[in-house]
């Protein structure tokens, strides 16, 4: 049975890219909505960041880019350049990747309210197929992107070709991985979690710094941070060309927090309103379903469920948000990872502590009990199995994983 997720011959390496126009964004009026043709830029690519899909389903996907004609803007009142209220931006989507086969195209909002990122949610195409797309706005273009639609339910589906990646912290060097990813051709690809780094180095040399020069933990800061990493041109590549199931672990806000509890022992109170900026970030430039994902203050929920015909189904979980406190967690130094005896930290073993919490648990075992397909993969972002060292006659256990 041959794939139905598989590329047709022109493949994804032969995009058809189209060079945007340059420009700054003429500055929108508050409170009205400027339609795509009406933007001229004269100083900066408003697509910058580039384009990504990701949440398939059997009849669609999301959507992502955010207009960003100066994505590394210093000013907080204008991010990436943009001011004034939202934009619609044209979209187009196609059966062939030249964008000769049009099958839908209309205008999408880029909302103010989220640094002008766009989230379009599409449905109404057919199962188990890839697509293209591009976004427009006046006399700019994006680059053409390639998105798929999950074969339908209980389908025969042979193979499934996806690709995992985490940990990618800018400053320690390049992201040559992605660009090898990409050229493996995945179907999807999974990425989970440590997408950026908050914190920067200042105890080893660097191979290129972190944006701001300082730890991200403003909205401003994080929105920078995020917008750094998309200007690589290897990432930006890899999301053009592959969709993107996508979670988080810890440096998306800060290093080993758990729920409310950081690795410094703020205030759990106003830690709360720094991941209320983190998640917010994350949302903005990421391509995940707005009506599941949208955030609420520091309430966002991004485990989700795909499921690939009759062969595959991809958990995801969110093993940061609903997560117990660590275990013997007090100052001074017992904030971050530390590795601890069953004697010394009887806490670690108490039954009601959770990583993931008991309705995300619940969600997921129901998942598995039902499942209908021939593997289940939990994809996730801190070890499934317990870390262990040698501590003389006894073992310690991390208290992070």
């Amino acid at each position: 049975m041959p794939n139905p997720l598989a590329s047709n011959p022109l493949t994804r390496r032969r995009f058809v890219t189209r060079a945007a126009g340059s420009g700054l964004a003429l500055v929108a009026a508050p409170a009205l909505l400027h339609h795509a043709a009406a933007q001229s830029w004269h100083a900066g690519d408003p697509f910058s960041l580039g384009v990504a899909s990701g949440a398939p389903r059997p009849d669609g996907f999301v959507l992502w880019t955010r207009l960003a004609p100066e994505p590394l803007s210093s000013n907080p009142d204008t991010p990436g350049g943009m001011s004034g209220g939202d934009v619609s931006v044209g979209y187009e989507i196609a059966a062939d990747s030249a964008m000769r086969e049009i099958v839908r195209r209309g205008e999408a909002l880029a909302q103010q309210r989220y640094a002008y990122s766009v989230h379009l949610d599409v449905a109404g195409l057919a199962a188990g197929r890839p697509y293209w797309y591009r976004f427009t706005s006046g006399d700019a273009a994006s680059r053409v992107g390639r998105a798929v639609t999950l074969p339908a339910p209980g389908s025969p589906l042979d193979r499934l070709r996806f690709g995992f990646v985490s940990c990618s912290n800018y400053e320690h060097g390049y992201f040559a991985s992605y660009r090898h990813l990409a050229d493996e051709n995945p179907e999807v690809v999974l990425y989970l979690g440590d997408y950026i780094y908050e914190y920067i180095d200042q105890t080893h040399p660097v191979v290129r710094r972190h944006s701001d020069g300082i730890e991200a933990a403003t909205l401003p800061t994080y929105r920078n941070r995020y917008a750094q990493y998309r200007l690589d041109a290897d990432l930006q590549r890899l999301h053009a060309e592959a969709p993107a199931l996508v979670t988080w672990d810890d440096h998306e806000v800060q290093n080993d927090y758990a729920d409310k509890y950081s690795e410094y022992f703020d205030d759990p109170e106003l830690f709360l309103l720094r991941r209320a900026a983190a998640y917010q970030a994350f949302y903005e430039h990421m391509p995940v379903r707005p009506i599941l994902s949208q955030p609420n203050g520091p309430v966002m929920r991004v485990y989700d469920r795909f499921t690939f015909g009759d062969l595959i189904e991809i958990s995801l979980i969110d093993g940061r948000q609903y997560r117990s406190r660590e275990a013997c967690y007090a100052p001074p130094n017992k904030g971050g990872t530390h590795l601890e005896t069953d004697a010394a930290c009887p806490e670690r073993r108490e039954a009601g502590r959770t990583m993931m919490g008991f309705a995300q648990e619940a969600w997921l075992y129901g998942g598995l009990a039902h499942s209908k397909v021939q593997w289940n993969l939990i994809a996730q972002d801190v070890l499934m199995a317990q870390l262990r060292v040698k501590r003389g006659d006894a073992f310690a256990f991390s208290t992070d994983d």
